[in-house]
Formats: C-alpha cells, structure tokens, sequence
C-alpha cells in the first residue's frame, strides 16, 4: 500500500475578490500563488488574429506543411480529412438551443458547437491552402448562427455557450484579420457574441471548475474579437481566481485555494467538492476523481486562456498560472499512460480519457520555456497528431506542436 505524500505547513492564502470591476483590476493583485504579478489587464492595443493562435504560428505552420515537415504535414492532412472541411456543410442555427445536463435533450448542442468547430476548422484551412472556398465556408457557417441565435436555454446552457463560444473567436479572428475577401456581416456576428454569448459566460459558475473555466475561455476570446478591455480584464480575473481553485500546488498549504463566492469554507466541504479527495498533491486537480475527462476541458482551458494571453502582451506561463498548468499536466500524463494508481488517490481507481489536450500548454512550457515534462512529452508525442475533441479542442498538433513562434 502507498503512503500519502507528506504535506508541507499551511501557509497564508491571498483572497481575490470574486467579482473584479474593470476600474480595480488594475490595481489589485491577481492569480494567489507563486510569483503573483499586477492583474492581468488588457493590452493597449489588441493583436489580432490573437485567440489561441498568432498570425506568426499560422505562418510557421503554413511554411511547415508546404515543405511536407512532420509532423505538421501529417496532423494537416488529418484536419483536412475530418468532416468539418466538408465544403459541402450545411449550417443547422437555431434561435434558442436548449442543453440539459450531458446535452440531453440535445436540441440545437451538438450542431452549435461542431458549426462552431467547422468555422474555425474551415479558417485554418483557408489560411494553410489560401483556397478561399474555405474562408467563404467559415463565412457562410458564422453567418448561419449570427442570423438566428438568440438564447441557450436548460442546465448546461452556461457550459454550452463556453463551448461554442470558445470556438467562434478563433474563426473570425482569422477570417477578418487574414481573408481579403469580403464578409459584409461581420458586425452582426460581432453583435451576436456580444449579446448573446458573452453575457452568459462573463459572470463565470460555481458547478465543477471545468465549466467556469471554459466560460472564461470565451469570455476573454470573444472580448479581444471584440476588442472589449472591461471584459477582458473581468474575465481574466475570473480566470485567475478559478486556475488558483481548480489546480493545486505543495504551496498553496494544506487544503486547496477556493473562489471565495462559493464558501467552501471547512475542509469538509472542500474535500468534498474535489470528489471526495482527501490527500493533496501538487498537480492533482478538482476534477482529478471525477474523471480525466473533465479534466482534460479544465487543462484545455487554463492552456488556452494563457496562450491568448502571451499573444496579447502578456505571458502568464511564468505565473502561478504556467506552474499549474505544468504540474497538473504532468500529473496527469503519469497516470493516463498507465502508472499504477496508489490507495491514496482517488481511493485506488482512476476513470482515464484525457483527450487532445496536452499540445499548446507542452509547447509553451517545455520548448519555449525549457521545463522538463517527461510524463507530458511522452504523451505528447504518442498521441501525435491530436484531432479534435467535438466539443471545443481541435488541431493542436497543427498549430501548437513544437511551434516557435
């Protein structure tokens, strides 16, 4: 039987306010933890296309391809396969998508979020081939949904409209920066993130961290779409606060940080809502006993959030942010690759299915930043090249895998 690790003493926690206005985030601090900077604001000027991916990564990445290198050629040709570059996609919107828990019913999820993922999939597309029958193709998908959508409706619809609404940035932020073709309706699709989408995730959640952190993940896309530097801060606040609650770390002390809304204020109650987890190590997640699944979506994000970041001026993967990130990357890489599971954790059983989700924070940290990640490295390169989960992760073998820029 495996002995729990030892825990270092309790140390003091620094409280961030759960609710940020644009006029304090300025001057408070942000993201409690090891090397703690001045929050995160918006930048002067936003760079675009600037969520998730530069316009010097699609650059590498398009150089990559036409040279045949892999393993960018090889995780190409599989999006190009994939259904969602189909030119032949028909757009399903609907005004009012309604998603219960899991998506059942399923009336409008499953055709919003996979639009969503062909747009983006479709602008990657046009920029690496400059076919413009993709760019048209993205357009054509984005004006569907801007057209029709007004609400999302039923227990997942917070969850559901982070999905979608992680998506839908990447696209237009490629078509309208890079395509010089015409998209007359752009300002109506802005309207729609805008209106629809941002005021349903801004406010962010108190179920598992996985959906808060998918929220904040399109908050802070749609608001560099929409060069909104209230919500972006806002959002990244948030974002902070949730990364610090959903990810532990040795130094946090012997319990989790918490987002003091929630009032997990006994141990009790903080173990739990980390799935009855009793032992805290560092890297180990919320999530971690729920399932990988689940937490796959939170790593995903908090990469994401931190990636969109340093594009726009500011890198977080130097903060308590990266070293979370890191830790629980690492931590979970061990065990999905089959490292036995010790009594201690998660009473012994662990439900595995990370997902494709291990490229953009793996590059950042061990090729640009020069961490070793053996655990993540050797998963990385045995799920070579990563697709697409369907729900808001695809192709980052393509566009993050061993990319400088």
């Amino acid at each position: 039987m495996s002995s729990a690790p030892t825990r270092r003493p309790r140390r003091s926690r620094a409280a961030l306010l759960a609710t940020v206005t644009a006029a304090l985030v300025g001057t408070l601090l942000a993201g409690p933890g090891p090397a703690s900077p001045r929050a995160v604001a918006a930048p002067a000027a936003f760079t675009h296309p600037g969520v998730t991916v530069s316009q010097g990564q699609l650059d590498f990445v398009r150089a990559k391809v036409d040279a045949g290198a892999q393993p960018w050629k090889g995780a190409f040709d599989q999006m190009m396969a994939s259904r969602y570059t189909d030119l032949n996609r028909v757009p399903k919107p609907r005004a009012v998508v309604e998603c219960g828990s899991y998506s059942n019913p399923d009336y409008g999820c499953t055709d919003e979020r996979e639009d969503a993922i062909a747009a983006y999939t479709n602008a990657l597309a046009w920029y690496f081939t400059r076919d413009q029958r993709y760019a048209r193709k993205s357009i054509e998908l984005m004006d569907a949904w801007s057209a029709v959508i007004r609400d999302h409706t039923n227990s997942n619809a917070p969850l559901q409209t982070g999905w979608a609404g992680s998506s839908w940035p990447k696209a237009a932020e490629i078509i309208k920066y890079t395509y010089g073709g015409t998209w007359a309706n752009s300002g109506r699709f802005a309207t729609m993130l805008r209106d629809v989408y941002l005021p349903e995730v801004i406010n962010g959640s108190h179920s598992n961290g996985n959906w808060e952190l998918t929220m904040m993940e399109a908050a802070v896309g749609i608001s560099v779409f929409l060069e909104d530097k209230a919500s972006y801060d806002r959002a990244m606040a948030r974002f902070r606060t949730r990364t610090a609650a959903y990810v532990y770390l040795d130094s946090d002390g012997d319990l989790p940080k918490t987002v003091p809304s929630q009032n997990l204020d006994t141990r009790e109650k903080i173990v739990k809502y980390w799935q009855g987890q009793s032992t805290f190590v560092t890297g180990l997640t919320q999530e971690t006993c729920r399932d990988f699944t689940h937490t796959g979506y939170g790593i995903s994000s908090v990469s994401h959030v931190a990636e969109t970041s340093r594009i726009q001026g500011q890198d977080l993967y130097g903060t308590d942010v990266g070293e979370r990130l890191r830790h629980a990357l690492g931590f979970q890489a061990k065990y999905q690759q089959g490292a036995g599971v010790p009594s201690w954790l998660c009473g012994g059983s662990l439900h595995l299915g990370l997902g494709p989700v291990t490229e953009v924070g793996y590059n950042a940290l061990h090729n640009r930043l020069g961490f070793a990640m053996d655990n993540t490295e050797a998963l990385t390169e045995r799920t070579r090249p990563s697709g697409t989960n369907n729900l808001f992760v695809a192709w980052e073998t393509l566009t993050h895998g061993d990319n400088p820029a």
